[in-house]
């Protein structure tokens, strides 16, 4: 029998043959989609409730993996009865009482159970399925396992050991039934009923067994016990009762532990341990939903954070280009440096000392050599200025994302997408210098067109007087905001050049818009992620429905 056809005829929910080996292979390949798309989901946020829904995505997953695939993928297999309690509840003395030899290790010393033990019929030897369970436990054939079912001696829950805790958990999820043990003193602990909450929440089959009941006692606590369970909503839940039979070693005797053996006797045979691994299954994909629902609301509300979070960032940019681009047009980057240097330069290399014959400048090759020569000192400044100007502008961005991101009224994971303030720092240190190179350097290009476009006398003139060079420093200064700069070439050029003054200012102040474009880039960078899209649940949304479809 194939694995979609063995999954049809246990969980098919339609009539006719055809149909149950449909809904079979579907249930089967939605689990297995299911599962791909769970493992996907990534929640880069830290929002209220993500620790929760992830640690909920590895549990599903872990069911997925442990239990229900294997289980669906075969069937056949014998179902898997755990027995599983707290540290000292008797657990492994259970265990080999029911089978009646000492299988599993038990006494005194804490943890006692180190290594899960796994029996089964022999006469299962060739439908016991291979996974989790087989390849965390020392797997024994043996007679006193009813046909159809295996017994799993798991850690203990609350084990010294990290190790033998995961290991008892990561059974649990394979199991198809759980053979819950506590004892009459620890029945009332937090850890029973956190266990058995978890069992209901993936919808597995659950019976108690509360050992060591003094008999004086055994109605009083049996009651109690079952108020509990009825509290609970685990109303149909099986209860043994193992009296205290008082300090002793080795096996229990028959009497104390033939209900438990009769109850598993009742589940012996192919067709009734399939009821229970059937029941399990259904249990567990109809828990598959609410896990689902709850893990795609988790996406959702990342989604709709980081949504909030980039409209917020958004919202700076207006002012934040306003505000840088008002700085170079306020002539900011002509500040105290550059007027001292133009002062300095006015009386060494007599920039701004010159004679003129007709409509043009008259100047000798060695003095336009001297001029240009401290124009390359003033270019310098300029250039220093425009960094420090440019590079004010990103920082001044980055710290208004910062408050707003990361302020008392931040939106909710706004820190988590702030870049590294130290590294942003480096950055803009880093790129605003080539921005501004880049700026003088279209001065130097834009003189060169005026002197290949304009060959007339005033122009040629003036490249002679302060070289093709110091012309575009001249031109710099002037968008800059140095208004002795502008006044210089109005004198030597008019206003030939006043179009080109305008366009470099221009252009300083988008290159200023586009520093403070970068710091933005550098946090909207942390919400540009799939797991953040406005559809990054819709798979969950996908596989939610065909669950609800199907089951």
């Amino acid at each position: 029998m194939t694995t979609s056809m063995r999954s049809s005829r246990f969980l098919g929910g339609r009539s006719g043959a055809d149909a149950d080996a449909e809904i079979g292979l579907t249930v089967y390949d939605v689990a297995k989609d299911l599962r791909r798309d769970v493992a996907a989901v990534r929640l880069p946020m830290p929002l209220d409730g993500a620790a929760e829904a992830e640690g909920s995505r590895d549990r599903l997953l872990a069911q997925l993996d442990e239990h229900l695939l294997p289980r669906m993928a075969e069937l056949s297999s014998p179902a898997i009865v755990v027995v599983a309690g707290s540290t000292g509840a008797g657990k492994s003395t259970l265990y080999n009482s029911l089978l009646g030899e000492e299988i599993s290790a038990a006494g005194v010393l804490r943890p006692t159970t180190r290594e899960p033990v796994l029996a089964f019929n022999p006469a299962d030897a060739d439908v016991i399925a291979e996974g989790p369970v087989t390849e965390l436990s020392r797997v024994v054939h043996h007679e006193g396992v009813p046909r159809g079912t295996a017994l799993l001696d798991a850690p203990d829950l609350d084990s010294f050991v990290q190790e033998n805790r995961s290991t008892a958990q990561q059974l649990l999820e394979a199991a198809d039934l759980w053979l819950f043990v506590t004892t009459a003193s620890r029945y009332g602990d937090a850890l029973p009923w956190q266990a058995l909450a978890r069992a209901t929440e993936r919808g597995a089959s659950v019976a108690m067994v509360l050992n060591r009941v003094p008999r004086e006692d055994l109605v009083t606590i049996r009651g109690d016990l079952m108020s509990r369970l009825r509290a609970h909503g685990m109303v149909d839940t099986p209860l043994f009762v193992v009296p205290d039979v008082g300090p002793h070693e080795g096996l229990l005797e028959d009497k104390p532990v033939a209900q438990v053996k009769r109850w598993l006797t009742m589940l012996a045979g192919p067709e009734r341990s399939r009821a229970v691994v059937v029941r399990t299954l259904k249990g567990s994909l109809n828990a598959l939903p609410g896990w689902v629902t709850s893990l795609a609301d988790a996406v959702e509300a990342q989604a709709a954070a980081a949504t909030t979070l980039r409209r917020t960032v958004e919202a700076e940019v207006p002012a934040a280009q306003g505000l840088a681009r008002d700085a170079v047009g306020a002539g900011v980057v002509a500040g105290a440096a550059v007027e001292a240097r133009w002062r300095e330069l006015s009386g060494t290399a007599r920039i701004d000392r010159l004679k003129f014959r007709g409509d043009h400048v008259r100047s000798t090759r060695r003095a336009g050599r001297i001029r240009s020569a401290g124009l390359d000192v003033l270019r310098e400044d300029i250039r220093q200025a425009a960094e420090h100007t440019l590079t004010a502008s990103g920082a001044r961005v980055a710290d208004r994302l910062r408050a707003v991101l990361d302020g008392p009224a931040a939106p909710p994971g706004g820190a988590a997408v702030l870049p590294d303030a130290d590294d942003r720092a480096t950055d803009r240190e880093q790129a605003v210098p080539a921005t501004v190179s880049a700026w003088a350097d279209e001065a130097d290009r834009r003189v060169a067109d005026v002197l290949g476009a304009e060959p007339s006398r005033p122009v040629t003139a003036a490249a002679r007087a302060f070289g093709e060079r110091g012309l575009a420093t001249l031109l710099l200064a002037a968008a800059a905001g140095s208004d002795d700069a502008r006044r210089l070439l109005d004198r030597v050029l008019g206003d030939v050049l006043d179009d080109q003054v305008d366009a470099l200012r221009d252009d300083l102040a988008d290159r200023a818009a586009a520093v403070v474009d970068r710091e933005v880039d550098a946090v909207l960078e942390g919400l540009d992620s799939p797991h953040l899209a406005d559809d990054a649940a819709s798979p969950l949304r996908l596989r939610l429905a065909e669950l609800r479809r199907l089951t």
